[in-house]
């Protein structure tokens, strides 16, 4: 049987208490090291094979769903699991467990930027500029891998790429990820196939998953305009989040080029000081998506502080939450329309051109200063991607071996 017997009555009880998943969650944000990949793994001993809450086939069928959304797919993931065990109460308690301890981090973070001041370039800090060149390098690559693989995929990703170095505006990255969803309708079929397998119980009326889809579309829509006509600056750096959580297709890493024009091309904090939490982002367990919650804490623009960085991490992780409730309840139809696959695989691969235009600009154009500094990112690729060493301990070596050299 693919779900427990046990599964509604379970719900029922984790309605009644929301504690005890905020619990669970709370440790996973505070234990799950890695990036998304290592947090699905997480998530699945977690709740299929030590909880049950979740069988094996309806666990991969919301692994699924999350990875044809746009967002970052292991708190969508979360976020689903909350939704089936105790609806959006669930959800929303889900992802603040989950969020709560690396936003706490990033936070802290935010304010030692502020006290020591980016701009001094302490050698610790070029550390952490340089480890960034390695993370992005291995995601780029890794991304490549699953979603470049082929010629047309290959060709979609180079002109990604070329597009945003060429026009550095945040319209060309829409552009390039709608064009990309244009010609990955060529992509071959075998390349987009989608598993089919298992069903999700949708644990939402979908009424109400209508209605947060109208939400996102209307946030989409209205933020930018409010932003345009309003000088509050809460409501431009909403507008700069959720437009960031909107259009990431692929992962946490692919969230930098959109997050860097939102935020250093508007000059609301300084490229350095980007760079050096976007490297201190990986140290922290959790959702990368958390680096927000840094910048509206680092940035010079807006309320600042707590703040500041409240406002920019629920902009960002909005739109995911809505997606998730909005689609859910009709995933199993939307899944096995052959034409959207295509066209997401179209979109992912456009992604891995702009996270491929990102490492050169502003990660390497920014980290990079001498040979000794290009050694020094290799030495961190290396160990990422040959000795398989965890993301915080080369965040943590490459800081270590800054301010000793740098």
């Amino acid at each position: 049987m693919d779900e427990p017997p046990t599964a509604e009555a379970d719900r029922a009880g984790a309605a009644r208490g929301l504690l005890p998943l905020f619990a669970v969650f709370l440790r996973l944000g505070l234990t799950s090291f890695g990036g998304p990949v290592a947090h699905l793994a997480f998530f699945r001993d977690e709740f299929v094979t030590r909880r049950r809450w979740l069988g094996e086939r309806a666990y991969a069928d919301l692994v699924a769903l999350c990875q044809f959304l746009p967002g970052p797919a292991s708190s969508q993931v979360g976020m689903g699991v909350g939704l089936v065990r105790a609806g959006v109460s669930g959800a929303v308690v889900a992802w603040l467990g989950f969020t709560l301890p690396s936003a706490v981090l990033m936070v802290a973070a935010g304010y030692g930027i502020l006290a020591v001041g980016a701009d001094a370039e302490p050698g610790w800090l070029a550390g952490l500029k340089i480890v960034a060149v390695a993370v992005v390098a291995q995601a780029v690559w890794g991304m490549a891998r699953s979603h470049a693989a082929d010629p047309v995929r290959i060709v979609i990703a180079l002109g990604a790429a070329a597009l945003a170095l060429a026009w550095p505006a945040g319209a060309s990255q829409i552009i390039a990820i709608l064009l990309g969803g244009l010609a990955g309708l060529f992509v071959p079929e075998r390349a987009a196939t989608a598993d089919d397998g298992g069903r999700l119980p949708a644990a939402v009326d979908r009424r109400i998953a209508i209605g947060a889809l109208v939400a996102f579309a209307a946030l989409l829509v209205l933020l930018p305009i409010l932003a345009d006509k309003s000088d509050l600056a809460a409501i431009r750096m909403a507008d700069a989040g959720f437009r960031s959580g909107a259009l990431v297709f692929g992962g946490g890493h692919v969230v930098l080029p959109l997050l860097e024009e939102a935020t250093v091309g508007r000059g609301w904090i300084g490229a350095d000081t980007f760079i050096a939490g976007y490297g201190l982002a990986q140290a922290v367990p959790g959702p990368l998506f958390t680096f927000s919650a840094y910048l509206g804490t680092a940035m010079s623009f807006g309320p600042g502080g707590v703040s500041g960085g409240a406002i920019m991490l629920v902009a960002i992780f909005l739109p995911s939450f809505l997606l998730v409730v909005g689609v859910l309840p009709f995933w199993d139809t939307l899944r096995r329309r052959a034409a959207l696959r295509r066209a997401l695989s179209g979109v992912n691969a456009a992604v891995v051109g702009l996270l491929l235009a990102a490492l050169w600009d502003p990660v390497i154009v920014s980290a990079i200063g001498n040979w000794l500094d290009a050694i020094l990112a290799l030495v961190a690729l290396a160990a990422l991607m040959v000795l398989r060493a965890p993301p915080w301990l080369a965040v943590a070596a490459s800081a270590l071996v800054g301010w000793a050299l740098l």
